[in-house]
Order: C-alpha cells, then sequence, then structure tokens
C-alpha cells in the first residue's frame, strides 16, 4: 500500500465581514469613515483574518438594540450566508446588549474594533508584562459585556462546592473575572 501525506492547515482564519455605522454626528465631525473602514480592513488582516466583503449603512443615529438597522441586519445575514462568513466586526463600539441580539440574529461571532485591537496585541505580547498587561486590559473590557456574550452564560447553577443556589453562571464569571483582574494587578 502507498503511503500518501497531506499537507494541511491547521490554522483556520476567520472570514469576516466588516461594517460601519456613518450617522450625522460622524459627518459633522473631523473623522473619515471611509478611511477609518480602510484602516479596519488592515487591522482584521494583522489579526490573520480573511475579509470578504465590507458593508456601510447610512443612519440618522444608532439603533440601540441593532446598532444598525434590522433590515441592514437581514442584508448581513444573506451576505454572511452567500460568502461563507465565520465573523463580523464593526468599526465602532458596540454594547454588550447589541453584540448579544446581533449574535442571536446572525449566528455568527461579532467583535468590534476595540476588541480586535486587543486580540492584535494579545497575539503580539511576548513579555510576562505584555502579557498581563493585554490580559487586564481584555478582561477590563469584557467585565460590562459579560452579558452579551451568548448563551452559554445563561445556566443557572448551584451543588456542592461549586457556588450557591440560584447564582447564575454570568454572575461566576463576573466574579472570576474580578478575581483574575485583582490577581493581575497585585
Amino acid at each position: 500500500m502507498r503511503q500518501t501525506t497531506y499537507d494541511t492547515d491547521n490554522e483556520l482564519r476567520d472570514r469576516v465581514i466588516l461594517v460601519s455605522l456613518v450617522t450625522s454626528e460622524v459627518k459633522r465631525g473631523d473623522a473619515d469613515p471611509e478611511l477609518s473602514l480602510q484602516e479596519l480592513v488592515s487591522l482584521a488582516e494583522t489579526a490573520g483574518s480573511d475579509v470578504l466583503s465590507t458593508m456601510t449603512q447610512n443612519k440618522e443615529t444608532r439603533d440601540p438594540k441593532w446598532f444598525i438597522g434590522k433590515g441592514k441586519v437581514e442584508e448581513l445575514r444573506a451576505v454572511a450566508e452567500e460568502l461563507g462568513a465565520t465573523t463580523v466586526i464593526f468599526d465602532q463600539e458596540l454594547s454588550g446588549a447589541q453584540v448579544r441580539n446581533l449574535e442571536a440574529a446572525l449566528d455568527l461571532k461579532i467583535i468590534d474594533r476595540t476588541q480586535l485591537i486587543l486580540d492584535i496585541f494579545a497575539q503580539r505580547a511576548k513579555t510576562r508584562e505584555g502579557i498581563i498587561q493585554v490580559e487586564l486590559a481584555q478582561l477590563s473590557y469584557l467585565l460590562p459585556r459579560l452579558s452579551g456574550q451568548g448563551k452559554n452564560l445563561s445556566r443557572l447553577g448551584g451543588g456542592i462546592g461549586t457556588r450557591g443556589p440560584g447564582e447564575t453562571k454570568l454572575e461566576t464569571d463576573r466574579r472570576h473575572i474580578r478575581d483574575r483582574i485583582n490577581d493581575l494587578k497585585s
């Protein structure tokens, strides 16, 4: 029997769609939304992602539930399915509730610009001090957004030696993150 070797790529790259919201506030400001989106493309590629497409929505204000409009969410879902995207990266900062709503609607990983930059720093940190600083920044950023981390934080728990009855997974995760932040600071 003839042995054959196959070259495999064990590192799966995220296939991303980039989304930017241009509000009237952004239009009045000094920042160029097109330049910001191009910078986001560079950041995503630096993080090791394959950028499949970019989308821009012009809207008067941010949607408190979806960040972008409900119709644009539907359009984004269709584009993501067509292109086989695994992640959506937003050019602006999202709230925990917006992340949760978008993850539920799109069934994709949702991250924002700040989280992307922190991920790049985490990939590049080499010294012990650098690694600790990046982890501290990531945990500090994650703590107020835990509610947006999806279904895996919605369990109730209790039992011997674990957590108190009625304490949710969300509460224990917050406690663990606060403990870890305190450890890193010390």
